[in-house]
């Protein structure tokens, strides 16, 4: 088995265990073989730092304490991991995402603070991979690209289903439901190109004002 060979290190690797020292990242996931999410928690601290055209194979081998050939492994290429971080950025968030709405009951008011909530959240607490989401999907090829717009076009839906419900039952005033719900879903991504953990406000704050602002916008009770 792969997890079982111990192939030389490249050179400026890191000593240990692969993956070892690397910050964690919502982008592993807890079935996943060892140096497989060692190989993915270094691309997310190397291309957030340098981005995907200015990180090598060899880059995201040395960060993670393995060999280049070691990634051909388990991603089909450099191109094959990215493609894999994003599409699971998106299913992070989807699956937050409509976890909080289904716990948020019939309130249209509740409904959108739930969206909002748990969209900020996930973007405060995976802003490196946020970032990375954001910034590299245009380096996807075609096929991959498609299927990680889809995926941000699901949660872009649960937005504008909460915000036309509300608009149908007369709690939101907005004219404009749909642009409303992307002006919202928009604001709420981009806490993750501005936040600083340690900042002024915390992560609580800054949700709770979002929903707030999210409120706003639909023009709630008007």
């Amino acid at each position: 088995m792969v997890s079982a060979e111990k192939p030389a290190a490249s050179p400026g690797a890191r000593r240990g265990s692969p993956g070892e020292g690397l910050p964690p990242t919502t982008l592993v996931l807890p079935g996943d073989e060892p140096t497989a999410a060692a190989l993915i928690a270094a691309a997310v601290e190397v291309m957030a730092v340098h981005g995907y055209h200015g990180t090598s194979v060899r880059d995201i081998a040395a960060a993670a304490g393995t060999s280049p050939a070691i990634l051909y492994h388990h991603f089909t290429s450099k191109q094959g991991l990215l493609a894999t971080m994003l599409d699971r950025g998106l299913d992070v968030l989807i699956a937050a995402t409509e976890e909080a709405l289904d716990l948020a009951g019939e309130d249209p008011a509740d409904r959108l603070r739930a969206v909002v909530g748990a969209h900020v959240r996930v973007h405060l607490e995976s802003q490196r991979e946020s970032l990375l989401g954001n910034s590299e999907l245009r380096s996807l090829e075609p096929g991959a690209r498609a299927l990680v717009v889809a995926k941000r076009d699901v949660q872009q839906r649960i937005f504008d289903r909460v915000v036309r419900d509300g608009v149908r039952r007369g709690v939101f005033g907005a004219d404009q439901p749909d642009d409303a719900a992307r002006f919202v879903s928009t604001a709420c991504t981009a806490v993750a190109a501005w936040y600083r953990p340690g900042g002024r406000l915390g992560p609580d704050e800054i949700v709770a004002r979002y929903e707030e602002i999210a409120l706003d916008a639909v023009r709630y009770g008007r």
